[in-house]
């Protein structure tokens, strides 16, 4: 067996030998006034709500006569699916009483660009689809989407990541909880537009997909037209090794999370190879597995298990799931922390909706559960051999007919490996079951809304303003004497525009500019929200032309900006910056506090930094001062 390895144990060359293989489908919402199918406003997520609405969901066909698999298993579930509506983020269209209202052409025009900016092959005609989601995440039961642009790509590193596709679409609802055959959701996101980049498979460590996912984000956030803050953008990471297939990692919601993610996803697959070659080994095939299910809460009316004395306490029932040859495979290590057994559990939580941990009980665990004479009892009753795995639910008994089915196909399905999965992220970077990988049947064409020309004009427009890519604008800057770090964190910055325009206006240099956009100017926008771009840049052109450094720009702004507001020509001609000598008188007046306080030089020059500052403001230059302090605390002895 491959023993299950630590990330930072792990080489390029490492994951290379596994076949490591992992794409991305980035979901970012776009900053629009309005909804995509409809003229809701889009406002900011509330806890409060107004009324509350009940569904269930039914699966339908496909154009071909068809259902998708991922329809029919939550079908199974037998959910009631709970909608708390808020009054002014929802409409009759969200709960699919009306029909859409022609596509978001703010939203369209984002997308457009975004796409464009992703380098895709634009489509000359939008077909909205209709795609099918019986999680109940989406009143209708189907979301509307459509493809934009495909074949793209963007630089990494000295290659190219392949873009297969971008959609625009409408986003869900928020899940609030989800216990037993009851799903509750918030309405409050659902229809807020968002584009789906879909990248090739072309990434080959964990790191790689982090360092894409942030590259895409910087991307579509150099637009200056997409939302921010949590749950404005998700990641969904597909995973797969040689051998295996792709699994799908939904809603991660941290770019820091993924490089974990995938690691840990990719040993569990290779941890179900593994487990596919002992079966093998063991001649157990598809025409030759073998599967029981038997009732023994008869037996088991002493039992001092708590878990199932509790059940039969409350009238329930307890099965035992014989799988035949299946002796210790439930004990096989998939991801740290956890064994195939959790794979086994994963289908009953999800899908028999016994979603009380824990939640089976087998003969192989090494934890407390039955005792001895009592898996004599049961292995007997059950008809099970020593070579055999029997799994122990409890619960109701329409319930119980669902698990034991599952279990019998979750063990089944370990014959070809890895499954293709819908999987769920888990804070400590292991993963659970959420449900099968849809297929191409929950598809169809949405009858309700007409195709959509992209004319050349179309395009034109948006092309003629499109925004720097955030690579393109760092090597300008990096080009223009901006240090490194500073030249990749303009790139990506708001203020990037802005940073352009006082480059150009103003007599600083760009590597000046840089620092202060980066660190005085952020400081100063949170203390004077009315700052105006135009008049910072004016203050930056009149202390510049002066020949002030960009500390005295700060000190005017800080002095200008305030209620009683007046204009920069005459605080600029007030500036007078403090001299070498005061400096000095102003920092040896801190010096014998070293002696007594018996802190660190560097510690101690930041509080003599800091006091200095609050004496004088913008009104000195912090390089001189430091260069000053050190020159000061040289030779000075404790």
């Amino acid at each position: 067996m491959i023993r299950i390895r630590k990330m930072e144990d792990m080489t390029p060359d490492d994951y290379r030998s596994i076949g490591l293989r992992s794409g991305l489908e980035i979901h970012q919402q776009l900053d629009t006034e309005k909804k995509l199918f409809c003229r809701c406003p889009v406002k900011q997520y509330s806890e409060d709500f107004h009324a509350q609405i009940l569904r269930h969901m039914r699966p339908t066909l496909s154009e071909l006569g068809e259902y998708d698999g991922t329809a029919l298993m939550e079908f199974k579930t037998k959910k009631e699916i709970i909608y708390q509506i808020h009054k002014d983020t929802v409409c009759t269209y969200e709960i699919d009483d009306t029909p859409p209202f022609e596509l978001n052409s703010q939203a369209l025009d984002i997308a457009l660009e975004i796409t464009m900016l992703l380098n895709c092959k634009l489509v000359s005609e939008l077909h909205i689809a209709r795609k099918q989601y019986l999680d109940g995440s989406i009143p209708a039961g189907f979301q509307r989407t459509t493809i934009l642009g495909v074949d793209g790509w963007i630089p990494y590193r000295n290659r190219r990541i392949g873009i297969v596709q971008l959609g625009l679409e409408e986003d869900s609802c928020r899940e609030v909880s989800d216990l037993g055959h009851r799903r509750v959701y918030k309405t409050d996101r659902l229809g807020i537009p968002l584009v789906e980049p879909v990248t090739r498979p072309d990434m080959f460590t964990p790191s790689e997909v982090a360092e894409v996912a942030q590259q895409i984000r910087w991307l579509t956030r150099s637009s200056g037209k997409v939302r921010r803050g949590i749950g404005a953008a998700r990641q969904d990471v597909n995973v797969s090794v040689e051998g295996g297939c792709r699994v799908e990692i939904k809603g991660v919601s941290r770019i820091p999370s993924i490089p974990l993610l995938v690691h840990n996803e990719a040993f569990r697959q290779v941890s179900l190879l593994e487990i596919k070659n002992e079966l093998k080994r063991r001649d157990i095939t598809e025409s030759s597995f073998k599967s029981t299910s038997s009732d023994i809460t008869g037996i088991l009316g002493e039992t001092q298990y708590h878990y199932a004395a509790d059940a039969i306490r409350k009238g329930l029932e307890i099965r035992a799931v014989v799988l035949k040859g299946y002796r210790e495979i439930l004990s096989t290590v998939t991801q740290p922390g956890h064994t195939f057994a959790g794979e086994i559990s994963d289908r009953v939580r999800v899908i028999a909706c016994i979603d009380s941990l824990p939640n089976i009980a087998y003969s192989d665990m090494q934890d407390d559960s039955f005792s001895c004479a009592e898996w004599e009892r049961i292995m007997k009753s059950a008809g099970a051999s020593e070579n055999d795995e029997v799994v122990i639910i409890w619960g109701g008994a329409q319930d119980l007919d669902t698990a034991a089915n599952e279990i019998a196909i979750r063990a089944r399905e370990a014959l070809n490996g890895v499954c293709n999965e819908t999987r769920q992220s888990l804070p400590d970077g292991t993963n659970r079951f959420e449900r099968i990988l849809p297929g191409p049947n929950r598809m169809y064409p949405d009858t309700d809304l007409p195709p959509i020309a992209i004319t050349d004009e179309h395009m034109k427009r948006i092309s003629s303003s499109l925004p720097e890519r955030p690579w393109d604008r760092k090597a300008r800057y990096l080009k223009a004497g901006v240090p490194e770090e500073s030249a990749h964190k303009m790139s990506i910055s708001t203020l990037g525009s802005l940073f352009d325009r006082a480059t150009i206006e103003t007599p600083y240099s760009s590597r000046s500019l840089a620092h202060f956009f980066l660190s005085a100017l952020s400081h100063l926008k949170k203390n004077i929200p009315n700052l105006e771009d135009g008049f910072l840049i004016s203050t930056l052109m009149k202390t510049g032309k002066r020949k002030l450094p960009l500390e005295a720009a700060s000190y005017v702004l800080e002095n200008t900006c305030g209620p009683d507001r007046k204009e920069a020509v005459p605080a600029v001609g007030e500036i007078t910056m403090v001299d070498i000598k005061t400096l000095q008188n102003s920092v040896r007046t801190f010096l014998p506090m070293l002696d007594e306080s018996g802190i660190e030089k560097d510690v101690f020059k930041r509080f003599i930094i800091g006091e200095i500052r609050k004496k004088f403001g913008g009104l000195i230059v912090g390089k001189d001062l430091s260069v000053l302090i050190d020159r000061m605390l040289k030779g000075k002895k404790r």
